[in-house]
């Protein structure tokens, strides 16, 4: 009778330990593969006027600008080094316009059509939590933009006889937060934000091919993203 008590005590004693401990996940060697739905919400403001032949004109005029934003698919891909800390890729391509703001005879004058960015983005993650549980994260690595294709605007060609638009690949900051949702041993969902710090040079040409203005821009966007991420 005492052997079977102890027995049972026993078997109690490892199913209340299995449930208090989490389920092994985020080990040392785990990958994980998000799918998610991005928000891409850029500044695009001026922050320099950096040459070209009509510079000091469109100088006085305080020319200024905005970029549009866009929602976009998105997949994520982490490697874990250990449960704790991960490194983070991701990949999209997003389309976005520059548009004047100032002054009032240029306000909506779309200067930079069509731009499609790859943001080539690395980020150095450390996740809080305990291994299979609910898990904030905290992040911040590197970025290069590449833009694969830019076109010149209606605004630019009728404000400065622009026939030709071009924006540098440029590298960046990125800084990141968000959190981990388990919904079983493989599945999560997943909720992230990433900042970004790009100020790419835009350059204005004409049909001879000479730079009628170079401008640097604080494009700077917030990235948003919410989906479902499997692990294995």
């Amino acid at each position: 009778m005492k052997k079977t008590a102890y027995l049972g005590a026993a078997a109690i004693a490892a199913v209340a330990a299995s449930l208090a401990t989490p389920a092994a996940a985020q080990d040392a060697g785990t990958i994980e593969v998000k799918v998610l739905g991005s928000a891409v919400l850029p500044n695009g403001e001026v922050d320099s006027i950096e040459g070209g032949t009509l510079a000091t004109t469109v100088g006085d005029l305080g020319v200024q600008t905005e970029a549009s934003d866009n929602v976009v698919p998105t997949v994520a891909v982490e490697y874990f080094f250990s449960p704790n800390i991960s490194v983070e890729t991701i990949c999209c391509v997003t389309a976005h316009h520059v548009d004047a703001t100032a002054p009032a005879a240029l306000e909506g004058g779309n200067l930079v059509d069509k731009i499609h960015i790859i943001p080539a983005t690395f980020t150095l993650k450390y996740h809080l939590g305990a291994a299979g549980g609910i898990r904030p994260y905290v992040g911040a690595g590197a970025t290069y933009f590449l833009f694969i294709k830019d076109e010149v605007g209606a605004g630019a060609i009728s404000a400065l006889g622009a026939t030709d638009a071009n924006i540098d690949d440029t590298f960046g900051l990125a800084l990141q937060a968000g959190i981990d949702v388990p919904l079983n041993e493989s599945f999560l969902l997943s909720l992230d934000a990433k900042r970004y710090f790009v100020k790419p040079n835009a350059h204005f040409y004409d049909a001879d091919g000479t730079e009628l203005l170079e401008t640097q821009h604080k494009l700077d966007p917030w990235v948003l993203s919410a989906g479902v991420g499997f692990r294995f």
